[in-house]
């Protein structure tokens, strides 16, 4: 299914692109969130008369983005859990304790901006831990587990 992309999406393009996505990718996400539309002779014209005010809302975004990623920078996270003998956690450290920390040091971050790409951690140490607050902006945020 050929789409026109409404904002810049990650991996798959930037504003205005017309792009070839898998139906139901487009059906169950991208168009019920608003961020593409089909890719019809009708909705290409009103793109196109559109444009500037998508611009203009993706450049407003990418500089509160990059705004927030100001405020990120230098912040050091330490998270406290219990831990065996081992340094093996009860449990595990995800992406809503480190979103939930980062809001506790003032900081607003949903957790599905926390990036985890080795999955949860598990283990006590140093980690550094990525948050994606635009497609194009990514901060990393150094992280240690300490046990209690």
């Amino acid at each position: 299914m050929n789409v026109i992309l409404l904002e810049p999406f990650g991996n798959l393009g930037e504003l205005g692109e017309e792009v070839s996505v898998k139906a139901g990718f487009a059906r169950n996400f991208l168009l019920p969130q608003g961020k593409a539309v089909r890719a019809t002779d009708e909705n290409r014209k009103l793109f196109e008369g559109q444009r500037l005010e998508l611009e203009h809302v993706a450049n407003e975004r990418l500089s509160v983005a990059q705004d927030r990623a100001g405020k990120l920078e230098g912040v050091e996270l330490t998270i406290v859990v219990k831990a065996g003998e081992e340094g093996k956690l009860y449990g595990s450290v995800g992406t809503q304790d480190i979103a939930a920390a980062l809001t506790e040091q003032g900081l607003e971050i949903q957790k599905s901006e926390v990036r985890l790409p080795e999955g949860v951690i598990r283990a006590l140490g140093e980690y550094q831990v990525g948050v994606q607050l635009h497609p194009d902006v990514v901060v990393e945020v150094p992280l240690s587990v300490v046990a209690e």
